[in-house]
């Protein structure tokens, strides 16, 4: 298990705690809607920066690779409120060749806000699909128990 700013992995989930704020809810003091693709957009990024999966490496690369969402399947289940804590779960589903696909969701106590499937793309820098590199189709693979 690894904590701190960007969350932790438990039992290959990645768990990032998120503080709701004024600025990320409608008038009516809910979370508003596309405030949680932001909150599992940081949910990703995180769990890739806790695996040593980092975006400024992968542009760094001979060839250059960079991860783009592709498709999402979004489910609004119950609103969050301001000063809920919430909780972004993010886990690998698969990947094969040009694509991984993650599930997401968004809990507060014991409860299920929002779902999503999230299908990302790789490419290279000329926004061509391509394969991910070696070393990160490993540490994928482990997530996924392959």
């Amino acid at each position: 298990m690894q904590a701190g700013l960007g969350g932790k992995i438990v039992e290959k989930q990645h768990i990032l705690p998120i503080r709701i704020y004024y600025e990320d809810t409608d008038f009516s003091g809910r979370v508003y809607h596309a405030s949680y693709l932001r909150f599992c957009e940081r949910g990703r990024s995180d769990y890739l920066r806790l695996l040593d999966i980092h975006h400024d490496k992968l542009a760094m690369l001979d060839k250059p690779l960079f991860f783009v969402v592709r498709h999402m399947d979004i489910d609004f289940l119950l609103p969050a409120k301001i000063d809920d804590v919430i909780e972004v779960k993010t886990h690998f589903i698969s990947l094969k060749g040009v694509r991984f696909v993650l599930m997401q969701e968004v809990h507060c106590a014991d409860k299920i806000l929002f779902k999503a499937v999230v299908t990302c793309a790789i490419i290279d820098s000329n926004g061509k699909p391509t394969r991910i590199d070696a070393a990160t189709n490993e540490i994928v693979k482990l997530q996924l128990g392959l």
